[in-house]
């Protein structure tokens, strides 16, 4: 797997310590989960995840979301993870729609036509929020659908990065300051963060 060299004045995250770090954790990643049913329900209401729809999983670690795509009869589901460990576990659960794809997402070119586009439980990951928005909007098609998204708030979010993962983690930007990054290129609709959750949703702008 081939890493690009990064620029890293603003985050000191070098993207082989990440891979490093969820390598390590994948093997007991599932059976340490925990898992709020009724927040994933919201997040995919959200990202308007129905029937029929192409959805890209961006960091989509063991496959948490997996059986919910397949619930709501989505029509494909393209899943891309930067680690190996963990996305050989994805790949053991995948079946058709889905297929799992060992990559970095940024160094893939974007194809235009998904739908939609899920970041969840990993944004603080990515050394460049406003690189990896500009990136994902490259595949989605007009009026398709980025939402990045977590299962706790954002106090709670970043006491859980402050420990060993804080090599691998930024800081999560409050839910306007993404809002606003999105802006540039998606029409936001949703940001919502308070102590249970966080939500940032917006769909691409068509290009004039």
């Amino acid at each position: 797997m081939n890493l690009p060299c990064l620029d890293h004045h603003h985050t000191g995250i070098d993207k082989r310590d990440v891979v490093a770090f969820f390598d390590e954790l994948a093997p007991g990643w599932d059976r340490d989960l925990i898992m709020d049913r009724d927040k994933i329900k919201l997040i995919l209401d959200t990202a308007d995840i129905h029937p029929g729809v192409r959805v890209l999983d961006v960091a989509c670690g063991t496959g948490v979301l997996f059986p919910f795509y397949v619930h709501r009869q989505v029509r494909e589901v393209l899943a891309v993870d930067i680690a190996p460990e963990m996305a050989k576990i994805a790949a053991a659960k995948a079946r058709p729609p889905i297929r799992v794809l060992c990559r970095d997402i940024q160094a893939l070119p974007g194809t235009g036509d998904y739908d939609c586009c899920v970041v969840y439980n990993a944004f603080p990951h990515f050394p460049d929020p406003a690189g990896l928005v500009r990136d994902l909007a490259a595949w989605l098609r007009p009026g398709g659908r980025l939402t990045i998204a977590h299962s706790m708030g954002i106090e709670q979010l970043n006491r859980h990065h402050s420990g060993r993962a804080a090599q691998v983690s930024v800081g999560m930007l409050p839910a306007e300051e993404l809002a606003g990054i999105l802006g540039k290129w998606f029409q936001v609709d949703t940001a919502v963060s308070d102590r249970e959750k966080y939500i940032v949703s917006g769909t691409l702008q068509k290009k004039n």
